[in-house]
């Protein structure tokens, strides 16, 4: 995409932005059901089972929310959205909540007028290739033909990244991962570039993953989380209180298969005001006492979740890393909840 039509995206996502409505809880109450931005198709993150039923890290988020507002982590309607289209989803007032591997950045906070609720995975940009290219290091690409998805940050990273090595590139723009996927395998381009988890997830789906590297330099930061439109600081702080819960929950050691009995009361207050036996911090949020008991319940604390769709026990393998708990020497923690 180029410049003047990427920044008159922006534009038009502002004005969206600023026209949609700020009830957003009362909007999802009196609907009964959670409208959820989610990727097209990227498994282990968000894509559809056999039966059609969504699954993934990022959906974890969505299922979590509806169960903490709803009481019920079903409800939830699933919303496809490419680069391009998300953000103006979620602007326009489509979705309710954006949960789609989307890069925290000062533009699509402060100018796109967005509320990134939160990190939930800590990831950088890579590259990958298939084996038989010969290639071991993203420098050795100069002249290379590389998939890109438009709309996102990988374009001014990748450009920047060529730029500083002095090498040239030929971009093969797409729409979606499964474009891209497609276009990598049919051989329209060298090298594959994304978030490098999204590259893992990707990879874990080819017919022979063994035959396909990611280099080992990571050329950006990307703080990947949820967001919600400005303007409305209920429900953005029910989301971001939401994930709290989740990455909290793994630090207090609160289980979906314990929380229910947890819940009845512990020797820890911190656990005892997450899961609503002690004070009452979902009437602060216009929720009831039980919210993070059900969206614990849902799908697990943010360990379980990370371990059952993206972990290393997983076909897409991904450590934990930045994303293990801060007692572990990463950088996932929750602020206390009093």
């Amino acid at each position: 995409m180029n410049k003047s039509v990427f920044l008159g995206t922006l534009a038009a996502t502002t004005m969206l932005a600023g026209l949609a409505s700020a009830a957003t809880l009362d909007d999802v109450k009196a609907r009964g059901e959670l409208i959820c931005g989610v990727n097209t198709g990227l498994v282990g993150f968000a894509a559809p089972d056999a039966n059609g039923n969504w699954q993934g890290f990022d959906v974890a988020i969505c299922k979590a929310v509806a169960a903490a507002v709803l009481g019920d982590a079903s409800k939830v309607k699933y919303v496809p959205t490419t680069g391009e289209t998300r953000f103006t989803a979620l602007a326009s007032g489509e979705v309710d909540l954006l949960a789609r591997n989307s890069t925290w950045t000062f533009t699509r906070d402060v100018d796109l007028k967005f509320t990134f609720i939160g990190v939930n995975y800590y990831d950088g940009q890579g590259f990958m290739v298939r084996k038989d290219l010969g290639v071991s290091s993203a420098k050795e690409l100069d002249g290379a033909t590389v998939c890109i998805q438009t709309g996102t940050t990988t374009e001014l990273n990748l450009a920047d990244f060529f730029k500083a090595n002095n090498m040239t590139y030929q971009p093969v723009t797409i729409q979606s991962n499964a474009e891209g996927e497609q276009q990598y395998l049919a051989g329209a381009c060298d090298a594959y570039t994304t978030d490098a988890s999204g590259l893992a997830a990707t990879r874990a789906v080819f017919a022979d993953p063994e035959n396909h590297i990611i280099l080992p330099e990571i050329i950006s930061k990307e703080p990947l989380g949820p967001l919600v439109r400005q303007g409305d600081d209920q429900w953005a702080d029910i989301a971001r209180w939401t994930l709290n819960a989740l990455v909290a929950a793994e630090e207090y050691g609160v289980t979906s298969a314990n929380v229910e009995e947890l819940s009845k009361g512990t020797s820890n207050p911190e656990i005892n005001r997450l899961l609503g036996s002690e004070g009452d911090l979902g009437a602060m949020l216009g929720l009831d006492k039980d919210w993070a008991k059900r969206a614990i319940a849902a799908s697990g604390n943010y360990g379980e979740i990370f371990a059952a769709n993206i972990g290393e026990s997983t076909p897409i393998g991904l450590a934990r890393g930045l994303n293990a708990q801060w007692t572990q020497g990463g950088l996932m923690y929750s602020p206390p909840f009093r």
